[in-house]
């Protein structure tokens, strides 16, 4: 049985620092794959919290205060910066918030 190489690990912000918060959340073949998996968690998240007239600043606290905090451990890649992809997010959601828009991404993302 070969070992999955990458582990994506997930942190809770509100519980800085609590291992007994943290949860594995699978095993991957490739640095990309656990990438994948900790942008996935991070825009759940955002999706969630992102509420009509926010602000990219606001949305961005409330991750830094409540989000999941994902990371890979495993290879000798770059470190995943959970909270850098999680910034960039929140002005690319912020910018695409108009009135339908949430709506019609939470559409997309349930087919």
């Amino acid at each position: 049985m070969i070992k999955k190489r990458y582990k994506v690990l997930v942190d809770d912000n509100f519980h800085f620092m609590d291992e007994k918060h943290r949860y594995g959340s699978g095993s991957f073949d490739t640095y990309d794959e656990a990438a994948a998996k900790c942008k996935s968690i991070i825009d759940d998240y955002l999706r969630s919290a992102l509420e009509p007239g926010m602000t990219k600043e606001q949305l961005f606290a409330s991750y830094t205060m409540f989000g999941e905090d994902p990371y890979i451990t495993g290879g000798n890649e770059d470190t995943f910066e959970a909270w850098d992809y999680a910034r960039n997010r929140c002005m690319v959601l912020v910018k695409m918030q108009r009135p339908g828009i949430n709506k019609f991404i939470r559409d997309i993302d349930n087919e």
